[in-house]
């Protein structure tokens, strides 16, 4: 039997499994699928065409899966995917994605996600992704894994966050920030790698040695964006095949960044 409130609304075409927690006064549509072992805390509401996997935990007076914050949505069928083992604290607003990208907002596996976070319309986030109080993401902003946002970070629209990078509190991103790097300020600026991130998550000494020499090669060396790529193209011709992952991920970024990078 359903661990439902008596007070809580869900709809009858609702899909929940027999394990999922409801909270009292949560609102839960009729497009909405939630996995098993996940809890709706109370005041939740969930709607649209919502997809939540395992063992999430929700807290109360979010709003997940409204329609975007964008004038051109005209009401189609768009989604957004809430992948398994997320915290989700109070007042989260996460929205659908819209026709003009893929029509879809995604938040993968094993988020920490923590009071009043915003993920507009067409948001793509990774794994194990810490986001502080009040951090805000615009439409389509694509963030990797392992990334953290301090509490109040704003993302405009369209920025790409690479894996491991971390933001200081308050930080404000307009351009693309590449793997690792660590940056803060309004508007933000690096400072460094995010070392004691990667130590923790068992990257080599090898491993961080080559990541901070890239990161010299685009922040330090005063080249232009070109000639730091034409730099690390010859880092990695230099490092033995099994330590070229990290370079090669912080030179392809380079080349996938659509606004330039925050340097």
């Amino acid at each position: 039997m359903m661990l439902i409130h008596p007070t809580a609304l869900v709809d009858a075409s609702a899909k929940l499994d027999s394990s999922v927690e409801v909270g009292a006064y949560s609102i839960i549509g009729p497009n909405v699928s939630i996995d098993a072992g996940t809890k709706i805390g109370p005041h939740v509401v969930i709607e649209g065409h919502t997809t939540i996997g395992r063992n999430n935990t929700l807290y109360q007076f979010s709003s997940i899966g409204a329609a975007p914050q964008d004038k051109k949505y005209a009401g189609e069928p768009t989604r957004l995917e809430i992948g398994n083992n997320n915290v989700i604290r109070e007042f989260c607003t996460f929205n659908l994605g819209t026709v003009q990208d893929n029509g879809v907002t995604r938040l993968g596996n094993d988020n920490w996600i923590m009071a009043y976070v915003h993920l507009a319309h067409d948001c793509q986030v990774g794994n194990n992704v810490i986001f502080a109080n009040n951090a805000a993401l615009a439409g389509h902003v694509h963030v990797g894994d392992w990334v953290i946002l301090g509490g109040f970070t704003n993302i405009h629209q369209f920025c790409k966050v690479g894996p491991h990078a971390m933001c200081g509190m308050g930080t404000s991103l307009l351009q693309d920030v590449p793997p690792f790097v660590m940056l803060n300020g309004n508007p933000a600026a690096a400072h460094g790698i995010n070392v004691e991130g990667l130590k923790r998550r068992g990257f080599s000494r090898e491993q961080i040695s080559a990541i901070r020499q890239s990161y010299k090669l685009i922040y330090k060396s005063g080249l232009t964006l070109e000639e730091a790529k034409q730099a690390l193209d010859q880092q990695l011709a230099d490092l033995p095949v099994d330590e070229t992952a990290n370079v090669h991920l912080m030179r392809d970024f380079l080349d996938a960044a659509s606004r330039g990078i925050v340097r």
